[in-house]
């Protein structure tokens, strides 16, 4: 059920407590406590959760939008069905935006970057330009390539000008052909960054390999103004702001053919099928005992979007299975579950009863995987982030 339909029927229940209230006399005192004190929670709850995304507020979807495919095979590549990550290498820092043209002309350019943060880190920034076919009309050319050049715009006054505007991006493009054409604007989004002031925008320049101006019905761009969304120009910008995983900081980040592949882990209903590498060696007891049952392992802990309410600015995933970790430690603990030195001593020191008040090593994720989120900020650009130390990929005692 959706918080707001939650919200509503609260709502509800009060309105008809109140009703009664007038017949009975008085309120209940209890229940009104009570009502307040679970939105209380509920409204800090969800304060923690969004700053665990980084956010201070959830954005403010004002419709349905569709995201850009590079935007969706980009999520797509770099995590599973599930958001988790699929090899931590894949993606160049750990946010990606995308922009669509405010200006809606085919040759001049100009993008919002006031939702980036001036603290991330810009790593690239990529402009993407789809070249629509020649029009029919336009009889045969005998050039097959063109030059196409993308230039900063340095002074808005005098942007035909060759010294106030600088030159990003140059290559040969086939004349006939049709596609997405992606050229490196870093330098040009950098300095942006540093001072707003400075974007100007974008300016593209399409000449022959003579130097001469191309005829504009022969080569095209598709424009924010007459062309359907999914061909609009776009910009492309990675980000790192700087929230780097401990995991990673202080074990390294695993290696790019181990990819993390989450194990199968038995559900939490009905005892484990076999014993796992995630689960206490017990020598001879049965693996269906009470004492197996009980044992340190891994169970699911899905967390839904839409039930918090979070489905109207989210894209993909709908949610994800956080897993937690659940589970006795006691004497001894067996090699297949890597303990730590520490947890070994503590969990001897505790058996052995040499020093009061040790307990049992705790059962705790010994492996994090991180999720990606693909989502609308509130300008409804749609940003693909990753979030580190999402999701227990596995659980020992320590």
């Amino acid at each position: 059920m959706q918080l707001q339909t939650m919200s509503e029927m609260l709502l509800f229940v009060l309105s008809v407590a109140s009703l009664l209230c007038r017949s009975a006399g008085r309120p209940s005192v209890n229940y009104l406590e009570n009502h307040f004190e679970t939105e209380e929670v509920r409204s800090e709850a969800i304060k923690r959760l969004l700053e665990v995304f980084g956010m201070e507020d959830p954005p403010h979807a004002r419709g349905h939008k569709q995201a850009p495919q590079y935007m969706l095979d980009l999520y797509n590549t770099v995590a599973d069905v599930d958001g988790v990550t699929k090899d931590p290498y894949l993606l160049e820092g750990n946010t990606v935006r995308s922009f669509f043209d405010k200006l809606r002309s085919e040759q001049e350019y100009r993008f919002n970057l006031s939702n980036v943060a001036r603290t991330e880190k810009v790593l690239t920034a990529e402009l993407h330009l789809f070249k629509l076919r020649p029009q029919s009309t336009v009889a045969f050319n005998r050039h097959h390539f063109c030059q196409v050049s993308v230039y900063q715009v340095l002074d808005i006054t005098k942007k035909n000008i060759t010294q106030d505007r600088k030159l990003l991006s140059s290559r040969l493009i086939p004349i006939h052909s049709s596609g997405w054409e992606v050229f490196t604007i870093t330098q040009a989004v950098r300095s942006w960054m540093v001072d707003e002031g400075n974007n100007q925008g974008l300016q593209v320049v399409v000449k022959t390999l003579g130097g001469s101006q191309v005829d504009m019905k022969l080569v095209r761009f598709a424009s924010g103004r007459n062309h359907h969304q999914s061909k609009q120009p776009m910009l492309v910008v990675f980000t790192d702001d700087g929230r780097r995983s401990a995991t990673l900081e202080g074990k390294g980040r695993q290696h790019p053919m181990d990819t993390p592949q989450l194990p199968h882990i038995p559900m939490a209903a009905g005892p484990p099928a076999s014993r796992s590498a995630r689960s206490l060696d017990y020598g001879d007891e049965d693996p269906g005992s009470a004492a197996a049952a009980a044992a340190c392992q891994r169970l699911p802990l899905y967390v839904d979007f839409e039930e918090i309410g979070w489905s109207s600015w989210i894209v993909s995933p709908r949610g994800y299975n956080a897993y937690h970790c659940k589970g006795s430690c006691p004497f001894p603990l067996g090699q297949n579950m890597r303990p730590s030195n520490h947890a070994t001593v503590q969990s001897i020191i505790n058996a052995l009863k040499l020093t009061r008040g040790i307990e049992t090593p705790c059962c705790v994720p010994d492996k994090l995987f991180s999720i990606n989120l693909l989502y609308f900020d509130d300008e409804e650009n749609v940003v693909l982030k990753q979030y580190d130390d999402m999701v227990a990929g596995s659980c020992g005692c320590h």
